[in-house]
């Protein structure tokens, strides 16, 4: 419609000089065209409501979690929107610098958005920044003892979201990975400090570990530099095997932690599928996909006029085993076939 407009002008302009009639008359016409121009654009835009704005925010980096990204997409289309045809998403991330996270809230807010996306560690920065603004979380956490709402089933307030319990399935990976490398019997840990569920994490994987007969080496990292370092003491102390703990931050680092696991020729076990398809020996855990699909749903429904507090918290049930038999040939390893018949994924 504005090229039209300027073609229009232009041909009045040329107009202009062909008399003194003209003048007139191409004046008047000028005039009526400017004032028509000006109009068109405010009766279009009248026409247009707004669109709803979403906040999707994260503790981490984008790189390692563009699936995650993908997958809440997935759960907005399914719910009835689609970015950029019905609905905008702003995107924000701390890359790991939790003190950046408030400023990051109050700028979604400022915007403003409709609905704030979080994982857990940016849950705690919008939940202390707005009473108002509806926050969905996606988040490994309990996020009831974590004070996220007052109940699984009636949240109240204007969080609500997805959980999934990774910090209490240590048993089970810890079994997992000494099938896969049964003449283990030192084990190294990595765990993250600051999430507010390692302690119980710690607690989980150390009487599974008692319970076989395994020797377990747990060492705290919250850095690049701190990663390299635990790995050079795991040599050192002769650890057979790697157990990766769970959170945002450990899962951010995956591909360094399977390059350096790699390098070190030591076997591994994390928590989400796609370090196994990075290179690790092995995963086992919720998927966090299906965790984002869903809470993509969830701010589709509320973007729909649906309340929070009256959204009971989903607790994600689907569950991945994957291994990686390339990376067990490299590392010596022979997988039974039962074993191999009982993940989801094997990737060869």
């Amino acid at each position: 419609m504005g090229r039209d407009i300027l073609s229009y002008i232009a041909a009045v302009v040329i107009a202009l000089g062909t008399g003194p009639m003209a003048i007139d008359i191409g004046r008047r016409q000028f005039i009526s065209v400017l004032g028509g121009a000006a109009a068109w654009p405010i009766k279009a835009q009248a026409q247009q409501p707004a669109m709803p704005v979403v906040g999707f925010l994260r503790s981490t980096s984008l790189a390692p979690f563009e699936s995650l990204v993908t997958a809440f997409g997935q759960g907005l289309k399914e719910a009835g929107f689609v970015e950029g045809q019905n609905v905008a998403i702003e995107y924000r991330y701390a890359d790991n610098q939790v003190d950046h996270l408030p400023a990051l809230v109050a700028e979604l807010i400022r915007w403003p958005v409709a609905i704030i996306v979080v994982n857990f560690g940016a849950a705690l920065a919008a939940k202390a920044a707005t009473t108002t603004v509806p926050i969905v979380f996606a988040a490994g956490n309990d996020p009831v003892k974590d004070g996220l709402v007052a109940s699984l089933n009636r949240p109240g307030g204007n969080l609500t979201g997805v959980s999934w319990l990774g910090s209490v399935i240590g048993t089970k990976r810890l079994e997992l990975l000494h099938q896969l490398v049964p003449k283990a019997t030192t084990i190294a840990m990595f765990t993250y400090p600051n999430n507010p569920d390692t302690e119980a994490e710690r607690k989980d994987v150390q009487a599974a570990a008692q319970a076989i007969g395994l020797q377990l080496i747990m060492i705290d990292v919250s850095s690049d530099r701190d990663i390299e370092a635990a790995f050079a003491t795991f040599a050192q102390r002769r650890a057979d095997a790697l157990f990766v703990g769970t959170g945002a931050f450990l899962t951010s680092k995956r591909e360094s932690i399977v390059a350096l696991a790699a390098r070190y020729a030591i076997p591994a076990s994390y928590q989400v599928r796609e370090a196994a398809v990075a290179g690790g020996l092995m995963s086992y855990g919720p998927s966090q996909r299906e965790a984002y699909r869903q809470a993509g749903i969830y701010a589709g429904r509320i973007l729909k006029g649906e309340k929070p507090a009256d959204l009971p918290v989903l607790q994600s049930t689907k569950f991945e085993f994957v291994i990686n038999l390339k990376t067990a040939n490299a590392l010596g390893l022979t997988v039974p076939m039962i074993i191999q018949m009982t993940a989801d994924e094997v990737i060869e």
